[in-house]
């Protein structure tokens, strides 16, 4: 499918049914495989064929879709997680282990951000965080010896950010590690950031990739570009035998284009169990059929509600890539050139009050705290997943106490902006 489109490989990639079998994805929901003997099913455990003989590993459903996301990103393999959470995990704890050390951009989702500041710290592993408009020389000068990868968002959640991908690429391979970037809000369908240097791509496939609030998941993919045996002292995991199957060095087993993803599944998805239901794989599938026809109306609703918020007095700060006012403006023009995503985040004058008023006066919208979905919905960080810091603390984490978070659905545009002029 490498010559289609996205709109094709929406569609039709990762799956191609043979005569007479099913047209649709089979969800194949079975914990165990069936072999005639012990031989043929050692030689899945030694890593010698492919196969499939426990659905916590790998399961033929989630790998058709782990395939289909795989080509839309322009990778060489992928795979899926039980949440965006572990897919980010998992891609970050492939290539560490204790005495690592992580640049990541400062400008990321508060769930990641916890995940490698404290989780990941807790196993020794260490992060230094960045701006993501830190200069050339800034973004150097937080690398050390013992760094192994770097990670940020296409376009960070809530803050809206745009990443600079080549430079933060370019960073990561002048010090020989891989950049790790979180393509969640733009989609494969806005942005492709192994075309501008990335080498693993994650996902949380909850929000539109799903698009419709039905099932939590993630997905890794990898570019198939990064030559860990370049850098083999860094990443011994990867170069060096692995004794738990019998000692099989993955970089030269599986290649530039298998290693990471094999390794990620045999050791990580053994060890963690981290899997997708092949249920979730399923309805993530469906939603990935429409998924370039969904993003250009969420950009196109998430641009109207910006413009109208833009002109109100009752508001402070519209963030909105696709803004000409947007400091991120010039960044969503280059990686982002046919719009970002529908989620527009912006400040009212009035605070934590006038926000709270705000969204109980919303009648379209709900107050959720999911986002990227098909129904419009909304959040307060100040009063939900911040809830515990003061408004001093919130406003030195550029988190302002009266901040909304407005994802765009894909209802009629007038009727959102109607809705949003009746609540303010």
């Amino acid at each position: 499918m490498d010559n289609f489109k996205t709109g094709t490989k929406c569609v039709q990639a990762g799956y191609r049914p043979g005569n007479g079998e099913p047209r649709q994805i089979p969800i194949v929901q079975s914990t165990t495989f069936k072999y005639d003997t012990s031989e043929d099913m050692g030689k899945l455990f030694d890593l010698e064929e492919s196969g499939y003989f426990y659905t916590r590993l790998q399961n033929p459903t989630n790998d058709y879709v782990a395939a289909k996301i795989a080509s839309l990103e322009g990778g060489s393999a992928g795979m899926l997680t039980s949440s965006g959470q572990a897919a980010n995990f998992f891609a970050l704890f492939n290539i560490c282990e204790n005495g690592s050390h992580i640049v990541s951009s400062s400008s990321i989702y508060g769930g990641t951000f916890n995940l490698i500041g404290v989780t990941m710290a807790k196993m020794g592993i260490d992060v230094t965080f960045v701006a993501p408009d830190a200069s050339e020389e800034e973004l150097n000068a937080a690398f050390r010896e013992n760094t192994r990868a770097v990670f940020g968002e296409t376009i960070a959640n809530p803050a809206l950010t745009v990443l600079d991908i080549e430079k933060f690429a370019n960073a990561a391979h002048a010090h020989g590690v891989p950049l790790i970037v979180d393509n969640t809000f733009p989609t494969p369908v806005n942005c492709r950031p192994i075309e501008w240097g990335a080498d693993i791509v994650t996902h949380s496939t909850t929000k539109y990739m799903d698009g419709h609030g039905a099932a939590v998941g993630g997905a890794i993919v990898d570019s198939g570009k990064f030559d860990w045996m370049a850098h083999r002292d860094k990443f011994p995991g990867l170069t060096t035998p692995d004794d738990s199957y019998h000692g099989i060095v993955y970089a030269e087993k599986f290649g530039l284009e298998g290693a990471f993803i094999t390794k990620c599944t045999s050791q990580l998805m053994r060890d963690f169990g981290c899997i997708q239901s092949p249920q979730n794989a399923f309805l993530l599938n469906l939603g990935l059929e429409s998924l370039h026809v969904r993003m250009p109306r969420h950009v196109e609703n998430g641009r109207a509600v910006a413009e109208f918020l833009s002109g109100r007095e009752e508001v402070a700060k519209v963030s909105f890539p696709d803004l000409p006012s947007d400091p991120y403006y010039p960044l969503a023009k280059k990686y982002l050139p046919h719009g970002g995503c529908g989620v527009v985040s912006f400040e009212l004058k009035g605070g934590r009050g006038a926000a709270l008023e705000f969204m109980r006066k919303l009648k379209l919208a709900a107050i959720e705290t999911h986002v990227a979905d098909a129904r419009t919905c909304c959040l307060n960080p100040a009063t939900s997943t911040h809830r515990q810091m003061t408004d001093e603390q919130l406003s030195a984490a550029g988190i302002p106490a009266g901040l909304v978070r407005m994802s765009c659905g894909l209802e009629d545009k007038e009727d959102l902006i109607a809705d949003i002029a009746s609540a303010l």
